[in-house]
């Protein structure tokens, strides 16, 4: 079986392009990635049928590489490097740790805009805010929908600050896409490959959350359904999964997904504190051992008054908690090398 061709970066352009024509006529696509001293040639598709002894020998080829996993485009086999997802002028990289924070829910527009000018104040780098939103209880507040995308657009306006927000269905990917500067698919989403195949369609970054109940395996697989399409910018995202223990957390926020993600994949990886713990104070504590493990960015819930927030209050840290957070994490985040 033949799934990545290493070629001699050195290699004439028409061995590339003799290569790249037999994958094509056979009738598979490629995935290609030049760099100075080789070249990366991806083949995508089954490729069971596939043997190395059709490359091997041919000009500029080094080596042919089988790789034997349920995913190909998001291992550092085909991507040695790291992802780089650039905002405007934010680069979310492995240098620095982006912050996202905001409500649960958009709410009204006058929360959404005051705890956006109050997040960039204290240093956010994104904005988050739930206008649809996927609840377990159908008795649960759904979001405002459409109303909750428009002051999620004045609230960019008026901050400055990119948009995170979660998209439900396929049929709404492009609409939520006019607003979002990321689109997010959230935990209960994480299998739904119709809404993958979608977002990959787009140009816009994905966030994408691990399930409650998935193995990375499945959690880098869906990450696989999106780049198959054509998107790249993708984010993984840890947001804690269901245990035996649910009496002290809401979830068991798995910080091991880290360091192992981030080795099987060229991707970011963030965390979400948050959701994986269910309280907020133990936000702090996790998002210090969330850098520590190496990841590249926390997804952070805060509203200005959590006690009377319509979701997940309970998990959210205050405005002011927020900025104290933010002094905390600049002196971790400078001893472990790193910046905010």
């Amino acid at each position: 079986m033949a799934d990545l061709i290493i070629m001699d970066g050195r290699a004439p352009e028409e061995a590339l392009q003799t290569i790249i024509n037999k994958i094509e006529s056979l009738g598979y696509e490629i995935h290609l990635s030049k760099g100075k001293e080789k070249t990366l040639v991806g083949i995508i598709g089954d490729t069971r049928a596939l043997t190395e002894d059709l490359f091997v020998g041919m000009e500029g080829v080094i080596e042919v590489i089988s790789i034997l996993k349920d995913y190909k485009l998001v291992t550092r086999e085909f991507h040695p490097e790291d992802t780089i997802i650039s905002i405007g002028d934010l680069a979310i990289n492995s240098e620095r740790i982006t912050i996202i924070a905001g409500p649960c829910s958009v709410e009204n527009l006058t929360m959404m805009v005051h705890t956006a000018t109050q997040l960039k104040k204290a240093g956010c780098h994104l904005l988050r805010g739930g206008a649809f939103k996927p609840r377990t209880s159908p008795y649960s507040f759904f979001g405002l929908g459409k109303e909750g995308l428009s002051i999620l657009h004045e609230a960019k306006k008026v901050s400055g600050m990119p948009i995170v927000t979660e998209v439900l269905s396929p049929e709404e990917v492009e609409e939520v896409a006019e607003v979002a500067d990321i689109l997010q698919i959230g935990t209960r989403n994480m299998y739904n490959y119709r809404l993958l195949e979608r977002v990959g369609k787009q140009a816009r970054p994905v966030l994408l959350k691990r399930g409650f109940q998935a193995t990375l395996n499945e959690f880098l697989s869906c990450a696989e359904y999106i780049m198959k399409e054509g998107n790249e910018k993708i984010i993984l995202c840890e947001r804690g999964i269901r245990t035996f223990d649910s009496h002290f957390t809401r979830n068991c926020l798995d910080l091991s997904a880290v360091p192992v993600l981030k080795k099987e994949s060229h991707l970011p990886v963030f965390i979400d504190p948050s959701h994986g713990t269910g309280r907020r104070d133990l936000v702090l504590p996790m998002s210090k051992a969330a850098i520590a493990a190496g990841a590249d960015g926390l997804l952070i819930e805060v509203h200005p008054k959590p006690d009377q927030a319509i979701s997940d209050g309970f998990q959210s840290l205050t405005i002011e908690q927020f900025n104290e957070l933010m002094k905390e994490l600049s002196r971790f985040a400078e001893a472990a090398g790193r910046s905010l």
